[in-house]
Parts: C-alpha cells; sequence; structure tokens
C-alpha cells in the first residue's frame, strides 16, 4: 500500500507538539521559530532539526533558559524592534551596516547584550525601508499645518551620475523653522524638465494624500537658466509660491571674477599652499620666525570666498610671509621660486590692498547669507535688487514698517502669510550642505552601495535635524548691537548690486562708490 504524503498543516502542527510550543509557533502555512525569530521551512523534518542543530539556535536556548523573563515573539509576522533600532541606530550615526560583518563586534554585542545580531542583507532588506518611513512620517508630523520652503539643487557625484537633493523647511512667524533632506535622486540629465517633475514628485510623496500647494510659499535655487526655467513652470500650480535664486551663489561669482583679474594674486595663494603642504621643516622655520602670524592658508576653490580670505591674509601678513619666504632655499622646490619671484615684484602689494579695501566686505557678506536661521530683513541687507527678489524686498519692508501698501504682491498673498516670511532663507546653502555629507557617505570604500539604499540611508541619517539653531534674542538693542557689529567692516560703503538674468548666463556686477 503507497504511502500517504502528510499536508504541510498537519506536519507543522506535528512539529509544535513535537518539540513544544515554547520552541515553535504554526499559523497554519509558516513555521516560525520563537528563540531565533526565523521562518523556518517545514516540507521536510530535516530542515527543522538541521535548524535546531545550528550554533545559532543552540546560543539563542540557552540565553532563554538563563533568562526566564525574556520576552518571546508570539506571532510570526512580527518583526524584532531590537533589529529595527540596531538599523536606526547605526544609519543615524552614519555607520556602514556591512560592520555588523564584522566577527568581532558581533560576539561582542551578542556578549553584553544577550541577543542575536542580524545578518547585514536582514537589515538592509526589511528595515532600512521602515526607518525611511519612520523618517518620512516625522517629517509629515513637524510639517503639518505649516507654511514651508523647498529647495533643489543638483550636482555630479564620484560615478558620475546626476544627483538632485530637495530640502524642505518650516517658516514660523516666532523663530528658524527645522530643516528635512525628504529626496535624493538621480536625473538622467539636468534640465527644467527633470527639475520640475522633481519637485511635484516630492511634494506628492511628502503630502500623498494631496500636495498643499498653498503651503508652499518660497522655493529657492541657484541661477542656472534650467532652474529659472523650472522655477516659472512650477509657479502656475503654485500660486503664492516666490522664486528666490541663491545670493551666496552670486557674491561668490563676484570672488571667481576677482580671481580671474589678478592673476599674480592667484598664483601666490596657489604656489604658497604648495610650499608649506607636507612640509614640517618649512612650518617650523614659520612659526619660529613669524610666531604671531597663522600659517598661510589652504583655499578650496569650491568653498565660497575662500580665495578672498587668502587674499585679506596675505595682504595683512605681507611683510611677515616675505621675511620668512626670503630664508627658504629656492632650489628646494619649484613653489618656492615661483612664489619670491611674484613677491619681489612691486606692484602685487598695491594688487593685495586694492582688493582687500574694495572687495573683502564680500567675505562678510557671504558668511551672513551662510548663516541659518537669519532673520530676513537681516540678510537683505547684505544685497538688494536681485531679480525675483523684489517681492521679499517688499515683504521686508512691510515688516520693518516702511511701506504699508501691498501693491505689486500676488493677489493670492495675504497678510497672514507675510508672518511667515520672517525667517525665509534667501540662499541655497543647505542643499550644498547635504551634498557634502551624501559625498562622506559615498565613501571609496562604498561605490558598491545600490542608489536606493544611499538614497534612504541618506535621508534617515537626518542630515539636517542634526543642526543646531542659534537662539535669537527679541531684545532690539542686542540685535541692533550684532547688526552694528556684522558690518563694522562696510559702514562707509554703498553696496549696489545688480543681478542680471539671460537664457544663456548669470551675471553679478557690483559697483562701489566711497562716501
Amino acid at each position: 500500500m503507497p504511502k500517504v504524503k502528510t499536508s504541510v498543516t498537519v506536519r507543522g502542527k506535528n512539529y509544535v507538539t513535537e518539540f513544544g510550543e515554547h520552541i515553535f509557533a504554526f499559523d497554519g502555512s509558516v513555521l516560525f521559530c520563537k528563540i531565533c525569530e526565523v521562518k523556518i521551512k517545514c516540507e521536510k523534518r530535516f530542515s527543522v532539526t538541521q535548524h535546531l542543530s545550528t550554533e545559532k539556535h543552540i546560543r539563542a536556548s540557552n540565553r532563554q533558559n538563563k533568562n526566564a523573563t525574556q520576552q518571546l515573539i508570539t506571532t510570526p509576522t512580527r518583526k524584532s524592534d531590537f533589529f529595527k533600532d540596531l538599523c536606526e541606530a547605526f544609519l543615524k550615526s552614519n555607520i556602514p551596516l556591512e560592520k555588523l560583518g564584522n566577527p568581532h563586534l558581533r560576539l561582542f554585542l551578542e556578549k553584553y547584550i544577550n541577543k542575536d545580531i542580524p545578518s547585514v542583507s536582514t537589515l538592509r532588506k526589511t528595515y532600512v525601508n521602515d526607518c525611511y518611513e519612520d523618517t518620512m512620517n516625522e517629517i509629515r508630523n513637524q510639517i503639518l499645518n505649516k507654511k514651508i520652503w523647498v529647495s533643489i539643487d543638483e550636482t555630479t557625484d564620484t560615478e558620475g551620475r546626476y544627483v538632485a537633493n530637495v530640502i524642505i523647511g518650516t517658516l514660523l512667524t516666532d523663530g528658524p523653522g527645522k530643516k528635512f533632506l525628504i529626496a535624493s535622486e538621480v536625473l538622467e540629465k539636468a534640465n527644467h524638465t527633470t527639475i520640475s517633475k522633481l519637485f511635484d514628485r516630492t511634494l506628492f510623496t511628502l503630502w500623498p494624500n494631496g500636495i498643499n500647494h498653498d503651503d508652499v510659499i518660497l522655493f529657492v535655487t541657484d541661477a542656472a537658466p534650467y532652474m529659472v526655467k523650472a522655477a516659472k513652470s512650477i509657479q502656475v500650480f503654485y500660486s503664492k509660491m516666490i522664486h528666490i535664486t541663491c545670493l551666496a551663489h552670486g557674491l561668490h561669482r563676484v570672488c571667481e571674477k576677482n580671481r580671474a583679474e589678478f592673476p599674480k594674486v592667484d598664483e601666490l595663494i596657489l604656489n604658497m599652499k604648495k610650499v608649506f603642504l607636507k612640509a614640517p621643516a618649512r612650518v617650523e622655520l614659520f612659526r619660529r620666525e613669524a610666531p604671531e602670524t597663522p600659517l598661510p592658508l589652504s583655499p578650496i576653490i569650491t568653498r565660497w570666498g575662500t580665495w578672498l580670505k587668502d587674499a585679506m591674509y596675505y595682504c595683512e601678513n605681507f611683510k611677515a610671509i616675505k621675511k620668512v619666504v626670503h630664508l627658504l632655499d629656492a632650489d628646494d622646490a619649484l613653489a618656492i621660486r615661483k612664489v619670491k619671484k611674484i613677491m619681489s615684484e612691486t606692484d602685487l602689494e598695491s594688487y593685495l590692498a586694492f582688493i582687500y579695501t574694495n572687495y573683502g566686505f564680500l567675505t562678510t557678506a557671504i558668511t551672513c547669507l551662510e548663516t541659518q536661521g537669519t532673520l530676513l530683513t537681516d540678510a537683505i541687507k547684505t544685497v538688494e535688487n536681485n531679480l525675483g527678489f523684489k517681492i521679499l524686498t517688499k515683504i521686508s519692508k512691510v515688516m520693518l514698517g516702511e511701506e504699508i501698501s501691498m501693491d505689486n504682491l500676488s493677489e493670492d498673498i495675504s497678510c497672514d502669510d507675510l508672518l511667515y516670511f520672517k525667517y525665509a532663507p534667501i540662499s541655497s546653502v543647505d542643499v550644498e550642505r547635504s551634498f557634502s555629507v551624501y559625498k562622506n557617505m559615498l565613501a571609496d570604500n562604498r561605490r558598491s552601495f545600490k542608489f536606493e539604499n544611499l538614497s534612504k540611508s541618506l535621508i534617515a541619517y537626518g542630515i539636517l535635524a542634526k543642526i543646531n539653531w542659534t537662539v535669537y534674542t527679541n531684545n532690539k538693542q542686542t540685535n541692533i548691537k550684532l547688526r552694528e557689529a556684522k558690518w563694522k567692516s562696510c559702514e562707509n560703503q554703498i553696496i549696489m548690486t545688480k543681478f542680471v538674468h539671460s537664457t544663456s548666463e548669470f551675471r553679478m556686477t557690483i559697483s562701489i562708490y566711497r562716501i
């Protein structure tokens, strides 16, 4: 008589009866090990007995015997809170999940927390997305019934991909709001179409039940023509939204123009950096001969205003630096010979003095625009008359009481909306900061990181939530003193700034008149 094959349901119940309900649970289709918190194939008895003999199950069973009060998972579909918390801790600390594959770390954690450590693939496939969703839900709760601003920028990463990040922030009437990175996506190409689609797609993710168009009242980008074109197309659907191009970008371009106009100063800064790079003997000589003078700076061209700061440094310390350079041996390095030749020219000092006198205030202006949580009325005093910026200037004057008319403002903008512009940003520095974290996360040893997981990890990391906001005082006298100190370097200057946009270029011209 042929052997009758036992059904999966009967077989699963038999395993629970045989090995005990404290070890296995069965819901009619899945056999679940309560001790290891994993599913077991129950088609063959060999699979069950093999699991019971694994080292992982034995260790977990021994811990259970030592700690009878340990809570057991009773439902086979429940996820482990410990696994989720562990994954979240690693993501928010920017620790690669691959570190959990290190046997020494695993043994250390298992020894002191008395829990089995999940595999990297388990966390990545099951819990990374949960951490991402929790972060997005937290962001949705933070912006509930609040006005927001949006900022988008694009960069090229080390893999040659066009990566765009989207930052949002809340606009409050009593202080700076919170900022969040909510999207990081790869674009096929950077143009107004892809940016517009990204904007709409991101806000739909933020509000899955329907976009709150009237809550988006400010859009901050750089002055690239495709960004300006994208903003114009987006404003059709967001009638209250004002588009502003980043003013810090514009001032940085003025600094770059200075760099091109003064090649001798640029060559001095470039070669002086090489002279003291990885040269401890020369550094020691500098410190001995000029103890009161700080070491020459190392400019980073992509960081706003650093070249100008270096030029000001050489103007302030020209004699001390020239004395040290004179003591260096020209045969030691080509950079030393070039520096000696440049510093021997009589017109170099006049160039440095001209830059310091006429453009030194730009570093202060850029720093002000980069400062987070700056009042709109303070930021506007830095620069004026940016195309697309006139509306914010008008709003600022209304808030200061300098104007009482609301002419030239959009009909959809009410007096209630004006209150939320008090701490409105006028630069896109937060997106630039998010790119710095992105590039740090995509290190050389993490190039195999799938972009989907990279994007979710970046958002779960909570970049902008880690920023400590400056507490602003409501004391009027204190605010006046802060502003006076901030603009002391340019108190005798009238700055007239014009931002000129065209489809092919963005130019900024500054005229400075001495009083």
